[in-house]
């Protein structure tokens, strides 16, 4: 279903339809040196960080270097590398989190364009596409209709029947003359295929391979594109939790097909994945990408606003965690967020707790027993007490794997995108986010998230505390990889 509101009736707020809240009442942050910060860390975290800091094993190389013991040297100095390279280089705001903002009011929306540096976008079109079934057909429809260019960003493409289709379809339209050009997680897709990788090569597709495992490139091993942007003629976007692979089709009916979503955006919004796309591929090929086949005078197509935010370690600061930390703290009746590697650190758990004694309903869905990545589920586990303690409500998706990532605030605010609500996402991930203030599309989201509950278990504080010592001890070694996954 399409989402459009009432054009607005004077510029420059796209905001006009939503109920605004006047300037004169909004509270100001108190002064950080006034106030305590949030999410301080524990004693077992400041431990574990110690633990995984460079330098000590480094000093400790050089000594053991001095007394002339060679294999402890090498093994200690492996050791502090892997550290330096697995080292977040980003950390999350502590102050400034106190304030009078709420998701209805411009002071809001403004402070978020400011936050995260990207501004709405007016005049979109946005569709929700629900599992493989939908979402895969709406792709290839709208790669057989490209006529200029094709781009694709994606931390999964693996081999198999949906991958080869896709490849069919990309080498035609490249055959055809459209420019297309295809970035792949040198990780996440190593295992494409030589099958499908012939068929894009000799179809005329250009693909490259974003941070291939090279000694020159040790130092941003840890740093992975986790974005999923499909971008047509530059007009047309896709993006949300799904890659290419066989296990997203289907309509997530069993344990084989996941439950998944994407969304279809049409209009300026689309712009800034294509300049995502652009900054790594130029990254990775040293290609300027230029011209009107991939940025064309951009028409309005619809009302809907949309900003559209890109994240990066590399600046040093995680947009995604931004955009996730302004939000739940101005939540003021409800959040909703379902994602599937939720491993929330002291921050979140102290906005979320801070939330609940505001009023707010707090609700998050979690990917259950069919997860696939075992280390994130465990210490999502292992933070389960925290959140059920300040009165959070868990649910487990049980059914088949749950990979969608959205989060809908007071019923208004919403985003959809690439980002998991853990520290891999937040500080080592390039990731995007498409967000919005629009209620049809709010209750779209809220919707979907009742659907969702209804296969769910609800997680027991009680149940949890009884959970047995073999997962306590496997939940406290996982806890080791909590910055690091």
């Amino acid at each position: 279903m399409s989402v459009s509101t009432p054009s607005p009736r004077s510029q420059p707020s796209p905001f006009r339809h939503r109920p605004r809240t006047a300037r004169s009442s909004y509270r100001p942050a108190p002064d950080p040196r006034t106030t305590k910060p949030k999410g301080i860390s524990t004693a077992w975290t400041r431990v574990r960080r110690l633990i995984w800091s460079w330098y000590p094993w480094a000093a400790l190389a050089v000594y053991l270097v001095y007394l002339h013991d060679w294999p402890w040297a090498v093994a200690v100095g492996l050791w502090s590398a892997i550290c330096s390279l697995s080292t977040p280089m980003e950390s999350p705001p502590q102050f400034g989190l106190d304030h009078g903002l709420a998701v209805g009011s411009q002071e809001f929306l403004d402070t978020m364009v400011g936050a995260a540096g990207v501004p709405f976008a007016p005049g979109n079109t946005l569709e929700l596409l629900n599992n493989g079934d939908a979402f895969y057909a709406a792709m290839l429809a709208a790669i057989r209709e490209a006529e200029h260019s094709i781009t694709i960003e994606a931390y999964i493409y693996w081999a198999g029947t949906i991958g080869a289709t896709f490849a069919r379809a990309l080498a035609e339209r490249a055959s055809q003359g459209v420019k297309v050009k295809i970035l792949l997680d040198a990780v996440g897709s190593s295992t494409v295929g030589n099958e499908i990788l012939g068929v894009l090569r000799d179809g005329g597709c250009h693909v490259a391979w974003y941070n291939p495992l090279r000694w020159n490139k040790l130092r941003r091993l840890n740093n992975r594109t986790h974005r999923k942007s499909l971008i047509i003629d530059g007009r047309i976007g896709f993006t949300g939790g799904a890659g290419i692979a066989d296990h997203w089709t289907g309509n997530a009916q069993d344990d084989k097909h996941w439950r998944d979503l994407q969304i279809r955006m049409a209009g300026p919004a689309v712009q800034p994945l294509q300049t995502g796309f652009a900054q790594n591929w130029l990254e990775c090929t040293g290609e300027l990408v230029t011209g009107p086949a991939f940025y064309p005078t951009i028409p309005r197509t619809g009302s809907v606003a949309l900003q559209t935010v890109m994240s990066s370690p590399e600046t040093g600061a995680s947009s995604a965690r931004v955009m996730y930390t302004l939000a739940i703290s101005a939540a003021r009746k409800s959040i909703e967020i379902a994602n599937p590697y939720f491993v929330p650190g002291h921050l979140a758990i102290d906005l979320f707790r801070d939330a609940v004694k505001r009023g707010v309903t707090v609700r998050i869905m979690v990917a259950g027993t069919s997860n696939d990545n075992w280390v994130a589920r465990l210490n999502s586990i292992r933070l389960y007490g925290a959140l059920l303690e300040a009165g959070v409500e868990l649910l487990e998706y049980n059914r088949t794997m749950m990979h969608h990532k959205t989060m809908v605030v007071d019923g208004l605010w919403a985003t959809v995108g690439t980002t998991n609500f853990d520290n891999r996402s937040f500080a080592h991930n390039e990731e995007n986010n498409v967000c919005l203030c629009d209620e049809a599309f709010s209750r779209q989201l809220n919707r979907m998230f009742a659907e969702d509950a209804k296969v769910c278990e609800r997680v027991a504080l009680e149940r949890w505390r009884k959970r047995p010592l073999t997962g306590k001890m496997l939940q406290a070694v996982a806890s080791f990889f909590q910055d690091q996954v």
